[in-house]
């Protein structure tokens, strides 16, 4: 029986990528992924195994870096990011490591956003300090304090473009332009848009990074991380770090991965109309004066970047109220909203930045990112948007 032919995965949408892509059915014909729960793989022969191990012959080895329904995953991510090949991790902060690790060697120097996930400015405080590697930390949409921090021994731009928890952005196409004419590989973490939204390697990107326990799972049920990217740089560089120390995605979780990418289209689209529709809400709001970040919201200073280089404007918004204890006092008085450290679930979550994800880092340094101590953090989640409104609305009039 003639095998179908994959399409052109670039000439069809994002919703039709994220159904059709990454399947390879087995013998028994299943409609829905299969999950290959297994650590190790059989051959036919000592010989085969010989030349399975000595790359001669395609074929699975060890699930901690090869796995099929793995596999499936990695393929579809990057059929919706636009990249050639995708490497799964265990974890998104497992992604940014990987890419650390396998990229820079001691002394090497990273240009780091300031306005980045506290733990990866922790990594880089910590982990790549202690080997030798020089780190400069840049205002994200200062272009002009990128070029200026890069010196010779300069291998990576890293940067969150919108960034967590402040969404600050920076012109991906411009950084990327400056990254490539020095030599530079700029990585960028696209958690908060997703590929759905933004999709930072058809801008200039070499490698994007995700978590996929935020927005690609949606329910907030495993961990995952993945990395995508040009296959000769992934598979020459990441790929045997991955396989030789081991920050693997389960199959398992690669599976609810998979089918959490089904419907990302479909959700991300409910997660942007409702936060749109909140925020205009609050625009006007006495108790909050104006103090809204969120990137479509008309008047922002960021708008016109968030236009030309995304989609949507994304289900994440933050509410700047005056200090503390304001702060814990409104989230205390939300009825709906779950109170949690992570984002992009269905339903709609809430933090305290500088006292949860940000709190391992100095004073100075959340001050420099932009995280204050009356800053909240909203995902906004799948409920019916009136209803979130509505919490919102009685919680500030506790204030």
């Amino acid at each position: 029986m003639k095998k179908k032919t994959a399409p052109d995965w670039n000439t069809l949408g994002s919703a039709t990528r994220a159904l059709h892509s990454g399947i390879h059915r087995t013998h028994q014909r299943e409609n829905s992924l299969a999950m290959f729960l297994t650590s190790s793989y059989v051959f036919e022969s000592a010989d085969q195994a010989r030349a399975v191990f000595a790359d001669e012959e395609e074929g699975n080895i060890y699930s901690r870096f090869t796995n099929p329904t793995v596999a499936a995953f990695e393929e579809k991510i990057a059929a919706l990011e636009g990249g050639e090949k995708a490497i799964a991790t265990a974890s998104g902060m497992a992604a940014i490591n990987t890419v650390f690790m396998s990229l820079l060697s001691s002394g090497d120097h990273l240009v780091l956003s300031r306005s980045v996930f506290g733990s990866t400015t922790n990594l880089a405080n910590t982990v790549l300090a202690r080997m030798g590697i020089g780190v400069t930390r840049v205002g994200l949409s200062d272009l002009d304090a990128w070029e200026k921090a890069i010196r010779k021994e300069t291998r990576i731009f890293f940067a969150e473009t919108p960034a967590n928890p402040t969404l600050e952005l920076v012109d991906i196409a411009a950084l990327a332009q400056l990254a490539r004419a020095h030599g530079i590989l700029l990585v960028l973490d696209n958690v908060f848009c997703t590929p759905c939204l933004q999709t930072p390697l058809e801008l200039g990107a070499h490698i994007t990074v995700h978590s996929a326990t935020k927005y690609l799972d949606g329910q907030g049920r495993v961990l995952g991380g993945a990395i995508v990217g040009e296959k000769e740089l992934l598979m020459k560089h990441i790929y045997p770090y991955l396989r030789n120390t081991g920050p693997s995605l389960s199959p398992f979780n690669a599976w609810v991965l998979y089918k959490g990418l089904e419907t990302l289209p479909l959700r991300m689209e409910k997660h942007c109309d409702n936060a749109e529709q909140i925020v205009q809400s609050l625009a006007t709001h006495p108790k909050l004066n104006g103090r809204i970040r969120y990137p479509g919201l008309p008047g922002d200073p960021q708008r016109a970047i968030a236009q030309k280089q995304m989609r949507r404007f994304g289900g994440v918004m933050c509410l700047e109220l005056e200090n503390r204890q304001q702060a814990h006092r409104f989230i205390d008085g939300l009825q709906l909203a779950t109170i949690t450290a992570n984002l992009g679930d269905t339903r709609t979550l809430v933090t305290h930045p500088a006292t949860t994800t940000h709190g391992k880092l100095s004073p100075q340094d959340r001050l420099q990112a932009g995280v204050t101590e009356g800053l909240v953090r909203l995902s906004i989640g799948l409920e019916n948007a009136e209803d979130v409104l509505a919490d919102i609305h009685q919680s500030l009039d506790q204030i």
